[in-house]
């Protein structure tokens, strides 16, 4: 918790996929709130595996800490691939903007990121550094 380290298995119409997402730091946070880090992805066969995959994990010690359900909507650039914004609808939590470039030059990345926060109106908005998990789980022990 304290890291926001995350391995997690997500199921999203017909694909499914183990993630992992290592710890944060000061190295992965910018002092402009951008966070940096290298996500390691494994696609599974289909939706069906993801049972499984749950199974392996537990099998090796690992506990279910909370169960994330959102919705997703993605908008693209159509001049730019590696840009995205995402309105998520966190079920129990509320409603979300994430925008990510995906750019091994951290500071273009951040310098793109804000560029488009404020063409899209939302850079007076503030950032959650919080993940989805951890809103999930303030909301249950509120209740």
């Amino acid at each position: 918790m304290e890291t926001v380290e995350c391995l997690r298995v997500r199921q999203r119409g017909d694909s499914a996929e183990i993630t992992y997402k290592p710890p944060s730091s000061t190295a992965t946070h910018s002092d402009r709130g951008v966070i940096a880090k290298q996500e390691t992805n494994v696609q599974l066969a289909g939706t069906d595996q993801a049972g499984a995959a749950n199974a392996l994990l537990a099998a090796v010690g690992m506990v279910e800490l909370v169960r994330v359900e959102k919705a997703r909507t993605t908008y693209r650039h159509p001049d730019r691939d590696s840009t995205a914004v995402s309105i998520d609808l966190v079920a129990g939590v509320g409603a979300f903007v994430e925008t990510e470039i995906l750019d091994p030059d951290s500071d273009g990345a951040a310098a793109h990121l804000e560029d488009i926060e404020q063409a899209i109106g939302i850079s007076a908005n503030p950032i959650v550094r919080l993940p989805y998990r951890d809103l999930v789980m303030r909301a249950q022990t509120a209740v």
